[in-house]
């Protein structure tokens, strides 16, 4: 695997292909990650977007994972995490763990001693709350029927530093 956080052009199309193939994302979901890309290679680091990417070793451009995530401008030392997403492929070999640990680390380096992640509340989401409680999130808050009738938001929290 190559871990990169510089985007390309090319990263667009590679962010849509991943996130459409978990199965896992709407198309407007899709959209969604995608106009992210599109804001950070149109405005830089002024976007408030990081992207870390891993891409195969076989073919450099083919994505098996990425998260997207940035500083919260109205909550400084906090981070939300937007998007993390694997292979279908590459899931349940470590990649995901790797992804998010580096997201951590980048933020730490930033100053960062919160992450905040959103998700969704359906039943198809039981395995991603599941690997952000072992990754050592908890549930910091459930909004009933956010996304659309019967489908909470659960904000999940990890501290990564002590505070003064």
């Amino acid at each position: 695997m190559q871990w990169r956080d510089e985007l390309r052009e090319s990263d667009r199309e590679a962010v849509r292909r991943l996130v459409e193939a978990t199965c896992f994302f709407s198309p407007e979901e899709q959209d969604i990650a995608v106009e992210l890309v599109d804001e950070a290679l149109s405005q830089g680091k002024a976007s408030g977007y990081e992207f870390i990417f891993l891409d195969s070793d076989a073919s450099p451009h083919e994505l098996q994972g990425y998260t997207c995530f940035g500083p919260i401008p109205s909550r400084p030392g906090s981070y939300d995490l937007y998007w993390i997403a694997v292979a279908p492929c590459r899931q349940r070999h470590g990649l995901g763990k790797r992804l998010l640990e580096e997201t951590e680390r980048r933020a730490v380096v930033q100053g960062g001693t919160d992450i905040f992640i959103d998700t969704s509340g359906r039943k198809q989401y039981c395995p991603t709350r599941s690997f952000y409680e072992r990754m050592g999130y908890t549930a910091h808050e459930i909004v009933p029927d956010f996304y659309s009738r019967g489908d909470n938001k659960v904000v999940y929290r990890k501290r990564l530093l002590s505070s003064p």
